[in-house]
Parts: C-alpha cells; sequence; structure tokens
C-alpha cells in the first residue's frame, strides 16, 4: 500500500481547513482548494438528501471498495 504524505491541520489556515479528519480527505490539503472541493462532494453524496438512504449508500461505498480490493 502506497503511503501518502499529508499536510497536518495546524499548518493550514481556518479557512482551509474542514471538519473530517479522513486521512483520504486531508492528502488534498497539499492543495486546500481540492481538499475543500473533496469534502463538499463527499458531504453532498453521503449526507444530504436523495434517493438513497444514508445506509444504501454506504453499502455501495464499501462493495465498491471491496471490489476494488481497497483497504481502508
Amino acid at each position: 500500500m502506497a503511503f501518502i504524505d499529508y499536510v497536518p491541520e495546524e499548518a493550514l489556515s481556518e479557512a482551509e481547513r474542514v471538519p473530517d479528519r479522513d486521512n483520504i480527505i486531508q492528502i488534498h490539503a497539499v492543495h486546500p482548494t481540492v481538499m475543500r472541493q473533496h469534502y463538499d462532494l463527499y458531504v453532498e453524496l453521503m449526507h444530504k438528501r436523495g434517493r438513497l438512504s444514508r445506509v444504501q449508500r454506504e453499502m455501495i461505498a464499501v462493495t465498491v471498495s471491496a471490489i476494488n480490493r481497497c483497504h481502508y
């Protein structure tokens, strides 16, 4: 598995931070604009109202990760 350094939260300005400590999102901190966009997309897809329930969305995410042999 690859290891990717990420920028620690304290190295970011308040405006650049997102309220999620997930390493997958924090890896994007090397480019804060991309990190914010990734976080906003995640919130929109997983937490906002939609046709699928939150449980269904999580089940799809787990299934896709398993198919892709993703270890996280």
